[in-house]
């Protein structure tokens, strides 16, 4: 394709494109295929980091071969797609326009799906998703309770668009807001639109978008630079790598959008290196987008240039932060910087600078073609639009969520996420990442949004949400979150450097059944204080894990310390083993321990010397009568 040199000739490209788009996008008046009947199918499928490592790439090459050997070239198009989300049940392969959603495929199962459904158009049952709780299976992406409460604007093309092909980008109104930004917007007017939206920062700070790039624009100077964070640290966290692998043209058309709204003429995407999909993806996208001049000089003929680079991040979790960010990129070692002034004075090089992450900028094309009420209508007073989240832990549903701001976190739970896996009892969910707090179940009905998870002891951060069951220790979680910010702070500050490694010493004791009353207050005190002191919000936010745990999990401190106890059985020097009445006498508790450490003869109940048990739970897990209780 050409170079596009106006934005008429991009609406043209546009509506010439969004054809082939159309027979993928759910409908309910899309019969199912019938026996012998043959129709234009299209075959996505998923090719994010999850399902290409579980072989999707061999699934497509054995598809198109068992496609050509039936003779349905012409009527079947192969393809892969970004991330549809439910990251657990893949690799997925999608066919439209039927809307056929088949999970965990092999590349063995592509004979099948060829033979049977284009060919024959009988569903091939065993590979449909089964719903958890009910236990029947769906035939239709719409109808899967995983998806029913979603409302997906950030990643409205992801499992829908090629993302190696800018065209089906186009074809999806790619690039048609910086059209009209360009065309017939003002930066003012760009603004303005940004601000009423209510559009907030998605990195975790939640900072109104419009106002932070008023304050860039208000700044004079010779030079501005757009910056997309996508560092992405938290542990668990993988909204904006699948974002960056369905759909990077939303990025660099919101960067360029961006751009033009502020008075930069440069953007920069700072990714981790970790993440060679996102990266491979990107660089297919700007040579794409550059070529047909979406960017570079005079985008679609008008006065504005906008160019983007690349550069890489080693993974620091603290270069999450805008100024230890932008140090990075500068070729300095990640470590934050007192504010003011702020980047969008003083930034890159000392020039004014605008940081969004992936998620804010993802939003941002849609926004500006479907209008700020639009985008206003939808979340809470305070919290506008949507937010992903990524949905782990100890739940059935796991994968990337969209949802409004203001879905309660029990429809995140159990309407989206199935429940807990293997019918054990909700005790927590974790939002936030590391610098969020664990949140129990009496507040489960809480609507999510920015001030809300904050009252609570808790944050939205980039969207991590760990699901916890009753066999997790809370203390112990609070441990593992410290262990990450310790292991992650750039100690340039003593709170963080010094009060992290204080509290995790602390936390240590307790697990390992040496911790005192006196701990429990000290863990307390220090906790709030290296809130109150840290210099950015990596070490003012690192105590939350801790704080939040001890506020509504305190029984469980306080059994760790005074009964020397861990009721959920997780902490090892806090664990004890012991064989009960239903002991058959069978020996293979014996036999099987390491240490000797279990008497009785053939038929006669067993017991476990305490003093030499080593509480490697051998016995626990061999025992076929399960006589071996863990107390």
């Amino acid at each position: 394709m050409n170079r596009i040199n106006s934005f008429e000739e991009l609406q043209k490209i546009s509506q010439d494109f969004s054809k082939k788009l159309d027979m993928r996008e759910p409908s309910h008046e899309e019969e199912l295929a019938v026996e012998n009947k043959r129709c234009e199918r299209y075959v996505t499928v998923c090719g994010g980091t999850g399902c290409k490592s579980a072989e999707s790439d061999k699934i497509i090459e054995n598809l198109q071969a068992e496609i050509d050997k039936a003779g349905l070239s012409d009527e079947v198009t192969v393809a892969v797609t970004g991330c549809f989300g439910f990251c657990e049940k893949g690799p997925i392969v999608k066919i439209s326009p039927d809307n056929a959603f088949y999970v965990h495929v092999t590349p063995d199962d592509a004979a099948e799906i060829v033979t049977e459904h284009l060919l024959e158009g009988r569903i091939v049952d065993r590979l449909l998703y089964e719903e958890p709780t009910i236990k029947e299976k769906v035939k239709r992406q719409d109808e899967m309770s995983f998806y029913k409460k979603q409302e997906r604007i950030a990643l409205r093309n992801c499992g829908l668009i090629n993302p190696e092909d800018i065209t089906e980008s186009i074809g999806a109104e790619g690039y048609l807001a910086l059209g009209k930004v360009l065309t017939d917007m003002t930066p003012d007017d760009v603004i303005k639109v940004m601000i009423d939206s209510g559009l907030r920062g998605r990195g975790g700070g939640g900072f109104p978008t419009g106002k932070k790039w008023a304050f860039a624009k208000a700044y004079d100077a010779d030079q501005k630079y757009i910056i997309c964070n996508a560092d992405e640290g938290d542990p668990g966290a993988f909204m904006d790598r699948s974002i960056l692998e369905g759909d990077p043209n939303s990025v660099l058309e919101a960067m360029a959008i961006a751009g033009y709204a502020i008075g930069a003429t440069k953007g920069v995407i700072y990714i981790r290196a970790e993440y060679p999909l996102a990266v491979n993806r990107l660089m297919i996208a700007l040579k794409q987008a550059k070529e047909l001049g979406l960017l570079g000089e005079n985008i679609l003929g008008s006065n504005f240039s906008f160019d983007i680079e690349i550069k890489y991040g080693a993974g620091a979790f603290v270069c999450g932060e805008e100024t230890a960010l932008i140090h990075s990129v500068e070729g300095c070692r990640g470590e934050p910087t007192n504010k003011p002034p702020f980047p969008a004075e003083s930034g890159l090089w000392n020039k004014p600078t605008c940081v969004n992450n992936v998620e804010t900028y993802a939003n941002i094309p849609a926004i500006i073609n479907k209008g700020a009420d639009w985008y206003n209508s939808i979340g809470t007073a305070g919290s506008k639009g949507t937010k992903v989240f990524a949905l782990a832990g100890k739940i059935n549903n796991v994968g990337l969520v969209e949802v409004p701001m203001g879905t309660t976190l029990r429809e995140i739970i159990y309407d989206i996420g199935g429940g807990i896996k293997n019918g054990r009892k909700f005790k927590a969910v974790q939002t936030g990442g590391p610098s969020g707090g664990c949140i129990p179940a009496e507040d489960l009905d809480i609507a999510i949004d920015y001030e809300s998870l904050t009252s609570i002891g808790s944050m939205m951060g980039s969207g991590g949400m760990i699901v916890m069951d009753e066999d997790n220790c809370m203390v112990d979680i609070a441990k593992f979150y410290l262990e990450f910010t310790v292991e992650e702070s750039c100690g340039k500050c003593t709170p963080c450097r010094v009060g992290n490694k204080r509290l995790l010493e602390i936390l240590t004791k307790i697990t390992n059944g040496q911790g005192t009353e006196q701990d429990l207050e000290n863990l307390k005190e220090l906790a709030q204080t290296i809130k109150d002191t840290s210099l950015c919000g990596l070490g003012q936010t690192a105590p939350n894990p801790v704080l939040s745990t001890m506020k509504y999990f305190w029984d469980e401190y306080v059994a760790h310390v005074k009964e020397r106890r861990c009721p959920a059985g997780v902490c090892k020097n806090l664990v004890r083993y012991e064989i009960t009445n239903k002991c058959i006498g069978c020996t293979k508790c014996a036999r099987n321990c390491p240490v000797s450490c279990i008497s009785g003869k053939v038929k006669e109940l067993h017991t476990i010397i305490q003093d030499k048990c080593i509480k490697c739970g051998a016995c626990f897990t061999g025992c076929p009568v399960d006589a071996v209780i863990k107390k």
